[in-house]
């Protein structure tokens, strides 16, 4: 769990700053300058492979609990559809498959969120806070829900995304680029596996008796097959009842 002054901090310097500045404070940082210097100059060019404008792009990350795997989807800006970029592994895990309703239990959330804050000082070399809780969370959860939910380095974890210092260098460094380039919201979906049809034959075939669960994942199941029909983030709203509405 990261310590709370040194949020308050990184969103006072980093947030309310413009997207130049924005870049220019990260990179005071030491380890965000060791990360440029180890890994920009290669994924500009496998952007560039991949006919993306390394100048200007929109950054997208899905994330799966039981593949163990962060997706990092991108495009420019004025592409409509995203392409996989890398997929990296996910190096340890917490808890079960299932949304995370409580503070303590361990679990990695599932759902759709974004980066909320980025964190060049972390206690887990660097990392990237997820919004948890979001509306839906709240709703549905009326206990102590917890926060700090991070992709981040170190490989160690209790319910957030861990990488290799290796891989959060990458994706750091992909979403600082991203904000540079003015996208204020970078997505973040969680799922408890891909839902494919494979997948949901595991879920239904292991979480048979437990209803609300399925439900659920029912539910985020119509978001992950809008974006793999489409390569487009859907609209997403939020009923009374913390059912997430796709527009």
């Amino acid at each position: 769990m990261q310590v709370r002054i040194l949020f308050l901090f990184i969103i006072g310097s980093y947030f309310d700053t413009t997207a130049q500045s924005f870049k220019s404070v990260q990179q005071k940082s030491e380890r965000v300058k060791i990360a440029y210097s180890e890994k920009w100059e290669n994924l500009q060019a496998d952007l560039i492979k991949q006919k993306i404008n390394p100048k200007n792009f929109e950054l997208f990350i899905r994330v799966f609990k039981r593949d163990k795997v962060v997706e990092v989807w991108l495009k420019s800006k004025e592409e409509k559809e995203y392409k996989l970029f890398k997929t990296y592994s996910i190096c340890s895990s917490s808890g079960e498959l299932g949304p995370k309703r409580h503070q303590g239990d361990e679990q990695v959330p599932e759902g759709f969120y974004n980066i909320s804050s980025f964190n060049p000082y972390s206690n887990y070399y660097l990392s990237l806070e997820v919004s948890y809780p979001n509306q839906s969370d709240k709703i549905i959860s009326k206990n102590n829900l917890g926060d700090d939910i991070m992709i981040h380095g170190n490989c160690v974890t209790i319910g957030c995304i861990p990488l290799t210092d290796n891989y959060i260098k990458e994706v750091y460094v992909l979403a600082v680029e991203a904000k540079y380039a003015g996208q204020d919201k970078i997505s973040v979906h969680i799922f408890p596996t891909k839902l494919d049809e494979n997948g949901m034959k595991y879920l239904n075939d292991n979480y048979s008796k437990q209803p609300l669960l399925l439900d659920f994942w029912k539910n985020i199941k119509t978001g992950y097959d809008y974006f793999d029909l489409h390569k487009q983030l859907p609209q997403i709203t939020i009923d009374k009842k913390g059912v997430y509405i796709f527009n």
